[in-house]
């Protein structure tokens, strides 16, 4: 007997999820279902991403509603427009079989009007992002009087999200005797607040311990140089052939700046984050979906609700700003009971970071080299030969051009056809790790002296070069794409003399041809930004000395503490431009010219992203 009927889910709905791979429960379905069920009680249920929570939710909801009645009798919210349709379409295929089941997904970025219009022909299940609802609601064009059961799933992102009061809003105007299900990953206090205002007595179940990651999760660190992520990040997927991930940054500007990168350098990557429209999202899921993208590059919003299988590697280029983000993000791999990586590249100064998140999480991190170059090239090798042994040839149609290729190889040997086989592919690895540098660090030669120049400002410039110091970093909204076209423009000279750019919080070093600098410091006389003076001087040791800026230390030209980082680890306080703001997992300031905000031109005009995330 199939093990979904006997925890009583109806003979057309187990034929429909049998079709689409459900073979047995999940533990969450297991000891979920049977409890929503009986629809008697209010319920509350912790499980990661990836155990199968909509089928734990889902089925009991088609055993309980009414398909003869056209009204809304269930109400499903969650955080993102992607998990909205994932739910959307997860239940309308375990309904495959059930006559006269109307699901409407409700979500921002595509035409209300639509989604107005299946409303008003019938539905009894909306799912639905708690802007959009709010929207539709405040049109009073839909009724929920009737609505039974309301879902709450991934109630820990709408709240990190700043969903709170919207929920609140739209649980106002749904029936006080409706059973409510709420479904996270972890248990801040904040939805432990929601358990306790809108459910009463809840049935709470706990699959695995409370915010710790899935069991199936490989978790890696590799310790490098800020300078040399992106080409450490490129050797990992380099040695992994195979990889169909997810690669995490903090920022959009980072995430398009990674995505263009390999792109350039040959890679099948693309980007994901709040700037694009709802069609370029779909284009570019549409894509990773099919397998089109090897790596999908992304922040954590535009990646919430992404449900898509088989990703093996989870990539934390940028570690996230808050402690519960590295369990979601993690979460993407090791799905439906598989097995899966999540690594991060972090510097000396993070590690601090992998020994909180163990203690999180519940288990180890262990420490990865970065591999040489002659790994990765024997690993892409090797990759060639599967490739050319597993291929599956087609005799039909190859055996018309058979003799033109036998004739086109005949002056050639074995082992010479081969080679250059091998060859075609193998050539661009030797060029590029040819003398290939080892970017692995050794914390030990670091710690407790200065050593690490890479990760605190380098003070040696580039042969050829002179290393200046100017007073405008990240948090004035700069990138470093913007930074270069703001020195070349200023001080009217080529992109070409300008060398490395290390653009910190609220300063920046540059390095510049030695026959331009005094074109620098000539451009940059009285030009001000935003009604600050911008001040350029040689980057050196004895910075801190200068009586202008007050005994102040190297790098802060606002005070604080020295080149304007945050102290601390996952927590403390730091007093910001803007006041009080409070520090989170990072250890870093958020930096305003990030996903949270615009940036500017080099006129200094502010352009707005079309997001505020």
């Amino acid at each position: 007997m199939n093990p979904f009927l006997e925890l009583g889910i109806r003979e057309e709905v187990v034929k429909a999820i049998s079709e689409i791979g459900f073979e047995k429960p999940s533990e969450i379905q297991e000891k979920a279902i049977p409890v929503l069920l009986t629809g008697s009680d209010d319920f509350v249920g912790l499980a990661q991403t990836g155990t199968g929570k909509t089928a734990a939710f889902g089925l009991p909801l088609l055993e309980q509603l009414d398909f003869s009645q056209k009204h809304p009798q269930a109400l499903v919210l969650c955080p993102t427009r992607e998990l909205c349709l994932q739910i959307a379409k997860d239940l309308e295929k375990f309904a495959k079989y059930i006559d006269n089941v109307h699901v409407v997904a409700v979500y921002g970025g595509a035409n209300i009007s639509d989604q107005l219009r299946q409303i008003r022909r019938g539905v009894q299940i909306v799912v639905a992002t708690p802007g959009r609802m709010l929207d539709i609601i405040g049109r009073n064009a839909i009724d929920f009087s009737n609505v039974k059961y309301v879902v709450l799933d991934e109630a820990d992102e709408m709240l990190n999200m700043g969903f709170q009061e919207d929920i609140n809003n739209i649980l106002s105007e749904t029936p006080e005797d409706k059973k409510t299900w709420l479904f996270s990953a972890t248990m801040p206090r904040e939805v432990r607040r929601i358990a306790q205002k809108y459910m009463t007595d809840p049935f709470e179940l706990t699959v695995g311990t409370k915010n710790t990651g899935n069991a199936n999760i490989e978790h890696q660190y590799f310790l490098v140089k800020a300078r040399d992520k992106y080409a450490a990040f490129k050797r990992i997927v380099d040695s992994n052939p195979e990889i169909f991930g997810i690669v995490f940054c903090r920022t959009k500007i980072e995430t398009q700046e990674i995505a263009e990168a390999l792109i350039k350098d040959g890679y099948n990557a693309d980007a994901l984050h709040g700037d694009l429209s709802q069609q370029q999202r779909d284009k570019v899921m549409k894509r990773y979906r099919d397998r089109s993208l090897q790596m999908l590059i992304a922040t954590d919003v535009a990646a919430r609700g992404i449900d898509v299988n088989d990703v093996t590697h989870v990539i934390n280029f940028s570690l996230p700003d808050e402690i519960e983000n590295y369990t979601h993000r993690s979460g993407r791999t090791a799905r439906a009971g598989k097995t899966g990586i999540s690594i991060s590249l972090i510097n000396i100064k993070e590690q601090s970071k992998i020994r909180q998140l163990e203690k999180v999480i519940g288990k180890p991190f262990v420490k990865m080299q970065v591999p040489q170059g002659e790994e990765v090239v024997a690993k892409q090798l090797m990759t060639i030969i599967d490739k050319v042994k597993n291929v599956e040839v087609n005799e039909e149609q190859i055996n018309t051009f058979l003799p033109a290729i036998m004739e086109g190889f005949e002056d050639l040997s074995k082992e010479e056809i081969v080679k250059r086989f091998a060859s075609l592919e193998f050539n661009r690895f030797l060029d590029y790790y040819k003398n290939a540098p080892d970017l692995n660090i050794d914390a030990r030669e670091v710690s407790g002296d200065r050593r690490e120049r890479g990760e605190r400002g380098e003070r040696q410039s580039s042969k050829g070069y002179t290393r200046l110091f100017m007073n405008l970093g990240s948090v004035d909204e700069f990138s470093r794409g913007d930074m270069l076209g703001f020195i070349c423009n200023t001080a009217n000279i080529s992109g070409k003399s300008i060398g490395k750019i290390d653009l910190k919080g609220v300063f920046t070093f540059f390095e510049v041809q030695d026959e331009e600098v005094n074109k620098v410091f000539d451009g940059f006389k009285g030009v001000d930004f935003n009604g600050r003076q911008v001040r350029i001087e040689v980057s050196g040791e004895g910075r801190s000395d200068r009586g202008d800026r007050g005994g102040r230390s190297r790098g802060g030209d606002r005070g604080g503490r020295g080149r304007g980082e945050r102290s601390g680890g996952f927590g403390g306080e730091r007093r910001d431009r803007g006041g009080d703001r409070r520090g989170g997992f990072s250890g870093e300031r958020r930096e305003r010219g990030g996903d949270n905000g615009g940036f500017r031109d080099f006129s200094g005009k502010r352009r707005e992203s079309k997001s505020k995330y």
